[in-house]
């Protein structure tokens, strides 16, 4: 499908790619157009396609390691497998951090396997991915504790999290509130190996930051989640955030002309809710 592009996130692959790190690792091109997320309207539709429409409204995710296929763009053109309708009544910016970030969470989740009652901690809570990561955990019935700055309490607690303040021991911060470690560990922040610390013998630990892992020790599982587009999680999701059960951020907006300074602002800090262009 042909979608004329509403919002397209910012995300920090699209700052190391642009900063030149994954040359090495693209074929000879002209150019390259980034971004995985997009909220956008369907302009025209392939005539295998079902259950979409012209004008619909729809979120996707581009698979970009694999297609380099951009959505910081007019217009995109993607499979129908990795799109869905849009949560209905939501401002494009809003919704356009929903994808990526919501689906690594909920990947992430997948693969750390934990039952219900079971503990999870989440590093990075209150980012993009920690934030959904948090609601998405509690709907399954998890014990959650949320690791965040002393500024963010009322954002995780206010997630149904238990709050611990960011430090730099994060194993020791942990145990002060699970003193036998958790079940799980999602690494949102990227602390890597010390954070495995904060986690019980063959527990489970997942990053966000492909391609290794750290090593296991302890009987630990390690993983690291490399997000992917799926029709039917994206439609999940969007469910979810109509039903007030997931909370979209409030971004800063770019416009298309000035996609180098929303670069910029990625990658400076500061921008909690996230970084969306629009047209």
């Amino acid at each position: 499908m042909r979608v004329r592009v509403q919002a397209a996130a910012v995300h920090p692959l699209d700052v190391v790619a642009r900063s030149g790190f994954l040359g090495p690792m693209l074929p000879a091109g002209p150019r390259y157009v980034l971004g995985a997320d997009v909220v956008g309207v369907v302009d025209a539709v392939a005539e295998d396609v079902t259950g979409f429409t012209s004008g619909q409204t729809v979120i996707g995710m581009s698979n970009w390691p694999d297609t380099k296929t951009g959505t910081q763009a007019e217009y995109v053109v993607l499979p129908a497998a990795v799109l869905a309708p849009a949560p209905a009544g939501f401002d494009p910016a809003r919704a356009a951090t929903l994808p990526l970030n919501a689906l690594t969470a909920l990947q992430g989740l997948d693969l750390l396997a934990l039952a219900p009652g079971q503990a999870l901690a989440v590093t990075g809570a209150a980012g993009g991915v920690g934030g959904f990561a948090l609601e998405l955990a509690r709907q399954r019935g998890l014990d959650v504790v949320g690791i965040a700055g002393p500024q963010d309490e009322g954002f995780v607690t206010g997630r149904g999290a238990r709050f611990v303040p960011r430090s730099a021991d994060v194993a020791s911060a942990v145990r002060t509130v699970a003193p036998a470690g958790v079940d799980g560990l999602l690494d949102a922040a990227a602390i890597g190996a010390p954070a495995l610390g904060a986690v019980r013998d063959n527990g489970a630990y997942t990053g966000v930051t492909p391609p290794f892992p750290p090593p296991g020790e302890r009987g630990i599982r390690t993983a690291v989640v490399l997000a992917r587009g799926i029709d039917r999680q994206l439609a999940e999701l969007a469910t979810l955030v109509e039903k007030g059960a997931l909370t979209l951020r409030t971004p800063r907006t770019y416009g298309f002309e000035q996609a180098g300074a929303a670069h910029s602002a990625l990658a400076s800090g500061g921008t909690r809710g996230g970084v969306v262009l629009i047209p």
